[in-house]
């Protein structure tokens, strides 16, 4: 059977009046996409302000399209190729200290989906790649050299699938008899041992390749360090926007705005010291709740069904340590 074509419909960037008015750019200002991939925010955000705009994409192919809509936008929008969650780092390196918004669309683009031979899915036959730099190992590498026991905790927690240990032994005795190579390849594999429920929409490989993807990417590890990297960059009343597509991402989200925008305690007589180093709150919340896609945007863009977009303003508190720079 012919692999379908890759999509040729254009690439809609996800909740994007809702990330505009969030960050409500304005003239003058400095602004973040942390999450290039076709450049949908960033053009939006110039369109609205007189402003500047910095791209950043670890994907070369991202980088490439970036270079050509900045034709369009003399010496307002520069492109970086890089990990938003070096951002900070980044942007320190070009003379920029500081900013008026940050956007972030975490997860994997609809281009990198659409082309086979990325390897992000399994709608078309392609190499088992997945990387979305040009670095580090490939999910072929994953599924074939992993070891049983860890390859199960990788599909379990970052695919939520509750046959991890079924695919994971499947999956090792497929690639005792071939190396595992295709994508194809591996969908077939886990279609043989986890049943399509009744009813149920979602391809069985769905999970286990979302699992594969985020751990070939660190992309949790990813959101962390830039969500950091943002509270640091971002200056008293700038903006924080987060688009994210399923419950692992949101959850960072929620619990990194949460811990930054709650009160510190009341003083108490009984542990005094509790209050005294509790830190002020460098976010405020734009909104208790996440912001989600309309019913006419979700029908028009099957992407933004399960989008969720939660925003924040940073107040004049000072950023809270770092991942892995906690203070002595």
């Amino acid at each position: 059977m012919t692999a379908p074509a890759a999509s040729n419909a254009p690439h809609i960037s996800v909740l994007l009046n809702e990330v505009v008015d969030a960050l409500s750019p304005r003239d003058g200002g400095v602004y973040v996409d942390g999450t290039f991939g076709v450049g949908g925010y960033s053009r939006a955000l110039l369109e609205s302000a007189d402003c500047r705009v910095w791209g950043i994409d670890r994907d070369p192919a991202a980088i490439e399209r970036g270079r050509q809509l900045a034709l369009a936008y003399p010496g307002r929008l520069e492109v970086i190729e890089g990990r938003f969650g070096d951002m900070d780092a980044l942007l320190a390196e070009r003379g920029v200290e500081s900013v008026d918004g940050v956007a972030l669309d975490v997860g994997v683009s609809s281009p990198q989906i659409d082309v086979p031979e990325r390897g992000f899915s399994f709608r078309f036959d392609g190499p088992l790649d997945m990387r979305m730099g040009r670095d580090g190992p490939t999910a072929a590498d994953v599924v074939n050299t992993t070891d049983q026991d860890e390859l199960a905790d990788i599909i379990y927690h970052y695919g939520e699938e509750r046959m991890a240990r079924r695919v994971a032994r499947a999956i090792v005795a497929a690639r005792k008899a071939a190396p595992i190579e295709r994508t194809r390849q591996l969908a077939e594999i886990v279609r043989s041992v986890v049943p399509k429920g009744k009813g149920d929409a979602i391809d069985p490989a769905t999970r286990t390749f979302q699992a594969l993807r985020i751990h070939v990417n660190d992309e949790l590890g990813e959101l962390r360090r830039g969500l950091s990297a943002a509270e640091s960059l971002l200056k008293p009343g700038g903006r924080l926007a987060v688009v994210s597509f399923h419950s692992l991402e949101d959850r960072e989200v929620k619990t990194f705005l949460k811990e930054r925008s709650s009160p510190p305690p009341s003083p108490s007589r009984h542990a005094p010291s509790l209050a005294a180093d509790a830190r002020s709150p460098s976010f405020r919340l734009l909104s208790r709740k996440p912001i989600l896609p309309t019913e006419a945007e979700s029908h028009s863009n099957p992407r933004a069904r399960s989008a969720r977009l939660r925003a924040a303003e940073r107040t004049t508190a000072p950023a809270f340590p770092a991942p892995g720079k906690e203070a002595a």
